[in-house]
């Protein structure tokens, strides 16, 4: 049994959705959650059917009388073959603070933030994105080769460009091409087969000076 198997199908994570760590004491790399919302939905399926993310409690933590954090225990559960698997992590959210310049601010969305915070912890026990977690991504090298690997599986993964028909001769060269040929007395069954058209009008315009000196030659085209 590989117990890695899951672990490493997602532990590498694409540099186009890397972030640096702001607003902390330390400095940083980490997952942008939706991608990893993205991911966990390529691996398990529809969030909400193949995973999905449960809010077990949640709380306000004061310190002080400015200053204060919102506190979240999340549980992040997957479909894995048919077994259901659970992780619990907490997330936490400075909440109100007064800033450096000494502004009290408010986080509104503090409690959003800490569920997502405790969302990226979960996830990242199961396996994503653990390569950064795992300090990898201090390694410069590391961080290149992984990015080549993206991105030249996102080139495979693009839709080819439309095909655009290539310009057939006008009507002045088709009479043009149609005189030459009855002059020469030119099988025009065999100019067809030669150049792979269905009729002289499909000749490709890139084609038309070369098959006109070819029956000026009076050579077969």
């Amino acid at each position: 049994m590989d117990n890695k198997k899951l672990w490493n199908s997602v532990c590498k994570t694409d540099p186009k959705h890397v972030k640096s760590i702001t607003g902390k004491s330390y400095q940083g790399s980490s997952p942008k959650p939706y991608w990893l919302i993205e991911r966990a939905t390529e691996t398990f399926g529809p969030c909400g059917i193949g995973w999905g993310i449960n809010v077990l409690s949640e709380r306000f933590e004061r310190f002080g009388e400015t200053e204060s954090q919102h506190i979240a225990s999340v549980e992040v559960w997957y479909l894995n073959g048919d077994k259901i698997g659970k992780v619990h992590q907490m997330g936490q959210t400075r909440s109100s603070y007064v800033t450096s310049s000494g502004k009290f601010m408010v986080d509104e969305d503090a409690a959003k933030k800490s569920v997502t915070d405790g969302m990226v912890k979960c996830l990242s026990m199961i396996g994503f994105a653990g390569d950064i977690f795992g300090g990898r991504w201090d390694d410069s090298k590391y961080v290149s080769e992984v990015n080549a690997e993206f991105r030249a599986e996102e080139k495979k993964a693009a839709p080819a460009p439309p095909q655009t028909a290539e310009q057939t001769i006008n009507s002045q060269q088709f009479n043009a091409l149609q005189y030459a040929i009855e002059d020469k007395s030119v099988d025009k069954v065999a100019f067809c087969e030669h150049y792979k058209i269905e009729s002289l009008s499909k000749l490709p315009a890139s084609l038309y000076d070369k098959a006109m000196a070819a029956i000026s030659k009076k050579v077969k085209p």
